[in-house]
């Protein structure tokens, strides 16, 4: 990827290094910290070096009359106006242009008190943009942006503070060829969703991968968002509980799974504390009250957490489970989180996925099994 803002606007920080060399520095960092718990090979899965990036986000930066795209600089504080971008995919690139000539087109309406603009779009070409606003939006921007949807073949919603203002639609619907089948997953303006879809598919399948090691039995999974993993994952397992504590994430899991067709998911909103406490038999949930946990038989947990990584109860509760499958965006706290894991399992695959081109930031996968001694 060439980018004439390489090094100054922050949205890049290995700018310096070729594309296989920033991939090569990855993998040896990854490598490096599992090596105390696995001797073979990490399996490195490459992103495209442009055009990855599914969402994103850019600041809105006014001089006299005329609105720009911005980023924060590294060097300085403030901002750096932005002419290309190439790391998002092609559906945000074709439109984001034409946008800001939309912006500066208008007479006030669209470009009043405009601070930022967001992007989310799939790989079939949907494209949902969000204007952020220092103002109450009115009737006048409302009809505005509906002409603006129309040229640009897009959806368009507003926000400004205790405001959002829906145009058509506040969700866009990706569709991805995971293992030979199609899924189809609503991602909703405010929720979170995988950046990177060409490298979220080959974490998929590298997870469906080692289920597909396992003999059936039940499936856990925490942090399930909107069902990413647990969709192209239930076909592998009899009954699955997958658990989440975004209330927009459950609401999209449940149409996922209605979309797709799938009937042996239960999603319930739950923290990976109170998930720990509800299996552990610690404390009764009202939001669990229809659910038979006990009819529950766990042959395998998939863990996808923040960068802080899993807490010690969580840690504890997987334990207990055979086969273990850790997604994680922190190496460190995967590294940290292992030591725990392998007294109890032995690390049987790895991979690093490269999400974040161009950055320092690498999401891995380990499948643990529980040792037999244990």
């Amino acid at each position: 990827m060439i980018c004439k803002h390489f090094g100054s606007c922050g949205s890049c920080s290995l700018y310096a290094l070729e594309y296989q060399a920033q991939l090569q520095q990855k993998s040896e960092k990854v490598d490096r910290l599992l090596s105390p718990f696995f001797k073979g090979t990490v399996e490195v899965y490459h992103s495209p070096d442009s055009h990855y990036r599914a969402r994103s986000e850019f600041r809105i930066w006014h001089e006299g009359d005329r609105c720009d795209y911005a980023m924060g600089n590294m060097q300085k504080k403030g901002a750096v106006t932005i002419e290309e971008c190439p790391k998002v995919i092609k559906p945000i690139e074709k439109r984001m242009w034409r946008l800001l000539e939309k912006i500066n087109a208008s007479q006030e309406v669209l470009k009043k008190k405009l601070f930022a603009v967001e992007f989310l779009a799939t790989t079939t070409d949907e494209c949902l943009i969000t204007m952020l606003y220092h103002r109450k939006l009115d009737e006048v921007w409302s009809a505005e942006a509906k002409v603006l949807e129309a040229e640009l073949d897009c959806k368009i919603m507003g926000r400004s503070r205790k405001q959002k203002v829906i145009l058509s639609d506040e969700f866009v619907t990706e569709k991805l060829e995971i293992d030979g089948r199609t899924f189809t997953y609503v991602e909703y303006e405010s929720g979170f969703t995988q950046p990177n879809p060409a490298v979220n598919i080959k974490m998929i399948e590298w997870a469906i991968a080692q289920a597909k090691k396992v003999k059936g039995g039940d499936f856990l999974e925490a942090y399930c968002g909107l069902g990413n993993f647990t969709l192209p994952l239930s076909r592998y397992f009899d009954k699955v509980l997958a658990t989440e504590i975004s209330k927009r994430s459950i609401h999209a899991a449940l149409e996922n799974c209605a979309f797709n067709e799938i009937e042996n998911i239960t999603f319930a909103r739950l923290a990976s504390e109170e998930m720990t406490e509800a299996l552990n038999g610690v404390r009764a949930f009202s939001r669990l009250k229809e659910i038979d946990l006990n009819a529950y038989h766990f042959s395998t947990v998939l863990v996808d957490p923040p960068r802080a990584g899993l807490d010690e109860a969580t840690i504890t509760l997987i334990s207990t489970i055979n086969n273990i499958i850790y997604i994680s965006c922190n190496p460190e706290t995967l590294a940290r989180d292992l030591e725990t894991l392998t007294l109890t399992h032995e690390v049987k695959e790895t991979a690093m996925f490269d999400q974040f081109p161009h950055t320092e930031h690498v999401e891995s996968g380990v499948f643990l099994q529980k040792r037999v001694s244990v």
